[in-house]
């Protein structure tokens, strides 16, 4: 299955929360991401093996995530927050 999330279309557009250009960095996803209450850690869902099904502290996440051009989720609070990235956007997925 997450073999597919690098070329992944099935987001719900209705929880799609546009990050700016300017904006796509570790750093300014990780404050964005607290912003709607992220905790501390993740839970990785990727394509990238060495990163698949690992918990792990979300600004490390994401310094090992934002641009590696893989499948990925960085899961923070289930059914809730979530960012996505594959080979093309990046994405913060909210449920309020």
């Amino acid at each position: 299955m997450t073999d597919a999330f690098c070329h992944f279309r099935h987001l719900d557009p209705r929880r799609i929360v546009t990050i700016q250009p300017s904006q796509q960095n570790p750093e300014d996803i990780y404050r964005l991401l607290k912003q709607y209450g992220a905790p501390e850690h993740c839970w990785v869902i990727s394509s990238a093996r060495s990163l698949d099904a690992h918990r792990m502290d979300l600004q490390e996440a994401l310094a090992e995530v934002v641009g590696y051009g893989e499948g990925t989720f960085l899961c923070c609070i289930d059914g809730k927050l979530a960012y996505f990235e594959d080979e093309e956007d990046r994405w913060i997925l909210h449920k309020p």
